[in-house]
């Protein structure tokens, strides 16, 4: 695509971190609103016309620039007012422009540019301003009122669920414009513009009645809420932050942030791997958190967090957390029963077989007496087992102190 043609799209913010949250759950929010509204004729789009931006038939119906904790005074946001009123492309005359702000500020009254064009401060019921912790309960009521009209059961299982599945949908939609430029060779302006989300899909998603029987659904549900904790995490400690800290929590978030399904799926086995897999829990979010951030090794960063020697082999961080001497014996009881009624996890333990405890009081082995963790399909393996020179698969769980010893 010539300069000329690439002139003819937007810029796109695709590759903005700050922000990147906020801005997705504002956008589903007025979505599910309009939906709420009886519109369901629209489409949304992303990081292009603005941060996002609403269609219909083709024709820009709104613009919507979203801005994180930026100040406290209407004189922080002049620039950004400036650029939300200016006359580009799509952006013509007369069409409804939307600021969104997640603190409040001095003066929240609607800004006119020198072409007179109207910038709205957006309203939240009756504030002007939406926290960061508080859009999703906001998007939740909408939802259960959509499904008051719609006459779908519900619960606060399902709206959280549904709720989840939909806000991923909409971060993976934006990776998807990055995939395209990254595989197909396509610019970010027109992959940006082009890419959009149909009303009707998204009501349809946010009316799955069965989301838990979608295989990937816990692994998603683990994604949303390890990336809100990282960038709580990220958000409280910030002022205390060394720049070396700062930018390996920062490359954490990021990851997770990128991560698809599939990593999540291995990230919710290992991090309780004596524990069935299903939904983990908020302490053990935080211990897992707690521990990448904190041990003095600097992770690698693909697929999942995880650590190497210099025999290479890998370690990965869990969320393991045994604080009595006791507690070695179940831990090796319980790991070794989820080997055996699950496959998934056994073969993953052969590769990450060096286990990193958020607290224990000792290093222990494993060890599981079992040797039928490999994929049948597999030559390497299945020669190995013909040959019968498998061995049984024991796993170290070692404490943070053992681990940075051996890493070093």
């Amino acid at each position: 695509m010539s300069d000329e043609e690439a002139s003819k799209y937007p810029h796109s913010a695709i590759s903005t971190w700050s922000g990147f949250v906020y801005q997705g759950k504002v956008a589903l929010y007025h979505c599910l609103k309009l939906i709420n509204e009886g519109d369901s004729e629209f489409e949304l789009q992303l990081d292009s016309t603005d941060d996002f931006a609403i269609y219909k038939d083709g024709n820009l119906i709104s613009a919507h620039q979203v801005k994180a904790k930026i100040g406290d005074y209407r004189g922080n946001y002049k620039e950004a007012l400036e650029k939300s009123a200016s006359l580009e492309l799509d952006r013509v005359a007369g069409i409804k422009r939307y600021f969104h702000i997640s603190q409040p500020i001095n003066d929240h009254s609607d800004y006119v540019g020198s072409n007179h064009e109207c910038v709205e401060f957006y309203r939240y019921g009756e504030s002007h301003h939406c926290e960061l912790d508080k859009i999703e309960e906001l998007t939740k009521q909408v939802i259960k009122e959509i499904y008051a009209r719609q006459t779908v059961a519900f619960d606060d299982s399902l709206i959280d669920a549904n709720y989840c599945l939909l806000s991923d949908r909409i971060s993976s939609k934006a990776l998807a414009i990055h995939a395209r430029i990254q595989n197909e060779g396509d610019t970010q302006r027109k992959a940006a513009y082009e890419s959009r989300v149909t009303a009707e899909s998204i009501l349809s998603d946010i009316t799955d009645t069965n989301p838990y029987e979608r295989k990937d659904y816990y692994a998603i549900e683990l994604k949303a809420r390890l990336h809100s904790h990282l960038e709580e995490r990220l958000d409280e400690s910030l002022p205390g932050m060394s720049n070396a800290v700062y930018e390996r929590a920062r490359r954490i978030y990021e990851l997770i942030r990128l991560s698809e399904g599939g990593d999540f799926k291995i990230l919710c086995q290992l991090m309780k791997p004596s524990e069935k897999f299903s939904r983990i829990q908020d302490a053990d979010i935080r211990r897992y958190s707690d521990l990448v951030h904190t041990i003095n090794v600097e992770p690698i960063l693909k697929r999942l967090p995880h650590y190497l020697d210099s025999n290479n082999k890998f370690y990965a961080p869990t969320a393991l957390y045994l604080p009595e001497p006791t507690d070695k014996k179940y831990c090796k009881s319980e790991i070794i029963a989820e080997i055996k009624n699950n496959d998934d996890l056994g073969n993953l333990l052969f590769e990450f077989n060096n286990l990193i405890a958020a607290k224990a009081t000792e290093s222990f082995i494993v060890d599981t007496k079992y040797t039928n963790c490999f994929n049948g399909s597999s030559i390497d393996a299945q020669e190995r087992i013909d040959s019968n020179i498998t061995k049984s698969l024991c796993i170290s769980i070692l404490t943070r102190d053992d681990a940075e010893a051996r890493l070093k």
